[in-house]
């Protein structure tokens, strides 16, 4: 498919979207559960809650690839718009069911079915400019920070107004929606059958595998503060409620700003150049978290939030351009859909440790704990762009400045 700046333009709009939608009932589970469960099987709560989340992750983890091969066989509008009816018909489900495990089989249905980051990725890299994938592969993340920041916002209005099934029932009319748009993008389906005819290219594991481990170090940092960041804001920071939601969305605000520019600069480098890159931004992670843990009053900690932001932005969308520049056209639903199923992973990983390290060294400590990480990943990223081979740009023409 020829370069579409209008198919492009539509997509990050129902990325931004859609993942709102999602976003709208993201940290509700767990009082939908309880509320469930009643005072009687109320000891299930931390079981359901856990598996909420962790459930439609592990469930993606395993098939979003399967859907990115798919897509790469039939083309990649029509996953998006099986995605996108997915998460519409499971919102709607949720709204309904009064079964708490019931509905926690429905999220890890979610998982299993949707895909749509890995898709939507997949299908951007067919109607963009070959020498443009950093910088679009970057809006899609932007657009994905946008719809995470705005959807809880939206959702928190709509839990406290009309309750958690109407917050659903709007979710669900969101991503219908969303579908109606998508029939307007421009079909993939030809060129997927004409890069068939090409002699096929062989999968860069070995490559490909020292980029997912990188995917999965710098996402299990980035998640290591989800399990205590409220609590050490409010308790060791004493700061009050709404600048709990303020500094957390600080990060997400720098980070939709900043990866779009990111994304240019990479587009003009060779992934060994690249890599380089990313092991001096994981040090600086390391350094800003850094920071962030001596900050003692929440202006020093919303500053340095921001900051965050702005190396987030060249860490996880960077690393997919790396496998969208060296791997080749008919294999990037696949591949793709192997770094989202990594940075779930990593995602999972930090998450657990998180909860695991606040448990060791205490509270006031935890943010030492995801310096720490970034540390060891930028040790791990050093290592691998040493001992791994890195292949040719695929499809693309990049200089190295």
């Amino acid at each position: 498919m020829a370069a579409d700046g209008r198919a492009l333009r539509l997509l990050v709009l129902i990325q931004l979207v859609s993942m709102g939608a999602m976003e709208m009932s993201g940290p509700f589970w767990p009082l939908q559960i309880k509320h469930l469960l009643g005072p009687e099987q109320a000891h299930y709560t931390a079981l359901l809650s856990s598996l909420v989340y962790a459930g439609p992750m592990l469930a993606a983890m395993v098939l979003t690839p399967l859907w990115g091969k798919l897509g790469d066989r039939t083309g990649h509008k029509p996953m998006i718009i099986r995605a996108l009816l997915a998460l519409a018909l499971c919102q709607g489900l949720a709204a309904v069911i009064t079964d708490p495990w019931l509905l926690v089989l429905v999220r890890v249905a979610q998982g299993a079915l949707a895909g749509f980051l890995a898709t939507a990725q997949a299908y951007a890299l067919a109607c963009c400019d070959s020498s443009k994938r950093g910088h679009t592969l970057a809006r899609l993340q932007s657009a994905t920070a946008v719809g995470s920041l705005l959807g809880p916002v939206l959702g928190g209005w709509l839990m406290d107004t009309s309750g958690f099934a109407m917050l659903c029932y709007g979710a669900t009319v969101v991503c219908l929606l969303c579908v109606v748009g998508s029939f307007f993008l421009p079909a993939d389906k030809p060129a997927a059958r004409q890069k068939k005819s090409v002699t096929p290219v062989a999968l860069p594991k070995r490559w490909l595998g020292a980029v997912l481990s990188i995917i999965v170090l710098i996402q299990a940092a980035k998640l290591m503060p989800q399990p205590f960041y409220a609590l050490y804001v409010a308790d060791v920071l004493l700061a009050p409620g709404w600048l709990i939601g303020a500094t957390y969305a600080a990060s997400a605000a720098s980070l939709a700003i900043c990866a779009p520019l990111w994304g240019r600069l990479f587009d003009r480098w060779q992934p060994a150049y690249t890599l380089r890159v990313i092991e001096g931004v994981a040090w600086l992670c390391a350094l800003t978290l850094a920071a962030t843990a001596l900050a003692s009053e929440w202006m020093g900690f919303l500053a340095s939030r921001l900051l965050w932001g702005v190396w987030q932005g060249a860490l996880l969308p960077v690393a997919y351009t790396l496998i969208a520049n060296t791997v080749s056209s008919s294999q990037q639903g696949f591949a793709l859909g192997l770094g989202n199923s990594a940075a779930k992973a990593g995602a999972l990983l930090g998450t657990v440790l998180g909860g695991i390290g606040m448990g060791l060294i205490g509270l006031a400590h935890s943010f030492w704990l995801v310096a720490l990480t970034y540390a060891i990943a930028a040790l791990g990223i050093h290592w691998i762009r040493n001992s791994s081979s890195v292949p040719e740009t695929q499809n693309a023409v990049s200089t190295h400045t």
